[in-house]
């Protein structure tokens, strides 16, 4: 069953595809059955550059939970990377008790 569940952002970064690496512009996440994968219905990362050939990709195809697993990591990575961006540049962030509670964060200033 096709489920239409597409969201797209605008991607900067890179990825590789065999010995090659190549700029992205854009991110696709949708929610339909694996193409690859011997499951069911999964989470599917595209990362792609409109600009380039079709074989300028680099996908993934996750389970749910997985999936769910990876977006609890990147919330960690993401809150940790701007807690060392505002510590590096003395842009202390001050996040409400609730915030920080939720975040697992260090009291006080980010």
């Amino acid at each position: 069953m096709c489920t239409s569940i597409i969201e797209i952002a605008r991607a900067e970064g890179m990825a590789k595809r065999g010995d090659e690496w190549f700029p992205l512009s854009r991110s696709v996440v949708a929610y339909d059955h694996a193409r690859h994968a011997q499951l069911g219905d999964v989470i599917t990362l595209d990362f792609i550059n409109t600009d380039l050939d079709p074989g300028a990709r680099a996908g993934v195809e996750l389970t749910l939970e997985t999936a769910k697993e990876l977006r609890a990591a990147l919330d960690r990575a993401i809150a940790a990377a701007e807690f060392e961006e505002a510590e590096v540049r003395g842009k202390g962030v001050m996040f409400s008790q609730e915030e920080q509670h939720r975040n697992g964060s260090r009291p006080g200033f980010w």
